[in-house]
């Protein structure tokens, strides 16, 4: 026999090694690799009574907003409030430029102290007018008489009537005369009067007690009409203006109470309650929107436009099949989850309804309560994978 090993031997030696090998990458890929049973955690159907809330972020607002300016075109002459400023109803917060306009109202005085006397004159007139038509009726009437009784000549009785005819005639001139001026006198008042209320409208007034928000012009700025110099709000009146999924928003209505936490108060919840829901939707971000208003005013008042996270609690629903959000999976356009059936998955539709912050949500249909479904795996799940269940995945925290 020479060192060498005959071919059977040879072939052992081979087996020998290769199928230990074999072996070994058959148990790794099937602990592993590929193969190997997927780790998931589990979560039991649970029938309970969900409690839902509406989460959104929102902004707070003024409910009322004044913006405080001139109604004709002019310049500002002087602004008197600073930005945080409190203001008194009824108080002025600044003046536009009157240019001529005393002038003119002084003018407009001259013409109406005027307009008087001519309208005294005219009443003089009718006074003399009257007194004059007076006697000339009584002239008339004694020759009418007269001429019956064939005392006095027609001519003399015709003259006398013609006065008194012409005198009628005068106090009606007279008296139309009064009756114009009486009118332009009228003119002149609502004249003045028009440019008095706009020498008045030249002062910028606060129309409630509040908060100045903004100043939007300095003393020397042209404005149009219309163009507000100062905005001032009610900061009793703040309320955030909140956005929900309409998803989710089912049930929202008014006077529902709710928590606000305001940015800049983190950890801290305000008590509020829902004013009202929009009747118009956001169809762009698909949200719902309402109005928020707090209970009590905050200590401290937030700045506008300041940020809000609030909570809606809502009713209690009846007792349902309750799953954790994290179960719910989409495979092939369909909603569903991953029922455990002995060591294999199952995926099986499911309709959901309300949700709650927990992340739990209401099944409608498709599972039953005590079945188990998976809520978290290693990797994704097909009917053909094999499952290992585990408390917790390796390396997350889940």
């Amino acid at each position: 026999m020479t060192g060498r090993l005959r071919p059977g031997g040879r072939t052992l030696a081979i087996l020998a090694v290769v199928v230990p090998l074999l072996a070994l990458f058959a148990y790794a890929a099937l602990r592993s690799g590929p193969l190997a049973p997927v780790p998931v955690t589990l979560a039991a159907v649970d029938r309970v009574s969900l409690s839902p809330a509406l989460f959104g972020v929102g902004t707070v607002e003024a409910r009322y907003t004044y913006r405080i300016g001139p109604v004709v075109p002019g310049r500002v002459a002087r602004v008197d409030v600073q930005v945080g400023d409190r203001v008194r109803a009824g108080q002025v917060l600044g003046e536009m430029d009157p240019v001529d306009l005393e002038e003119r109202i002084a003018a407009q005085s001259a013409l109406l102290a005027r307009a008087s006397a001519a309208l005294v004159a005219a009443e003089s007139q009718v006074r003399d007018a009257v007194a004059r038509e007076s006697y000339a009726g009584a002239q008339a009437r004694r020759y009418e008489t007269l001429f019956e009784r064939r005392l006095v000549s027609a001519e003399a009785f015709e003259a006398r009537r013609q006065e008194g005819e012409a005198a009628l005639a005068a106090l009606a001139a007279a008296r139309a005369m009064r009756d114009a001026a009486a009118q332009d006198l009228n003119a002149m008042r609502a004249d003045r009067s028009a440019l008095e209320q706009q020498r008045a409208k030249l002062r910028l007034v606060a129309p409630v007690d509040g908060l100045v928000a903004t100043r939007l012009a300095d003393p020397g700025t042209t404005l149009v009409a219309g163009q507000p110099v100062i905005e001032v709000i009610d900061p009793t009146t703040l309320w955030v203006n909140v956005r929900f999924d309409q998803l989710r928003a089912g049930g929202l209505r008014a006077n529902l109470p709710a928590e606000v936490m305001l940015r800049s108060q983190a950890g801290t919840k305000l008590a509020g309650r829902v004013l009202r829901v929009e009747p118009m939707a956001d169809a762009v971000t698909e949200e719902t929107l309402a109005k928020i208003v707090f209970v009590s005013a905050p200590e401290s008042l937030p700045p506008v436009g300041e940020l809000a996270e609030v909570t809606v609690p809502m009713p209690a629903l009846p007792p349902a099949p309750v799953v954790p959000n994290a179960a719910l999976q989409r495979i092939d356009g369909e909603l569903g989850v991953w029922v455990v059936k002995g060591r294999r998955p199952d995926f099986v539709a499911v309709r959901v309804g309300a949700t709650d912050l927990d992340g739990r949500v209401q099944v409608l249909d498709g599972i039953a309560p005590g079945e188990h479904v998976v809520q978290f795996s290693q990797r994704a799940l097909d009917r053909r994978s094999r499952l290992r269940v585990v408390e917790r995945l390796p390396g997350t925290g889940r």
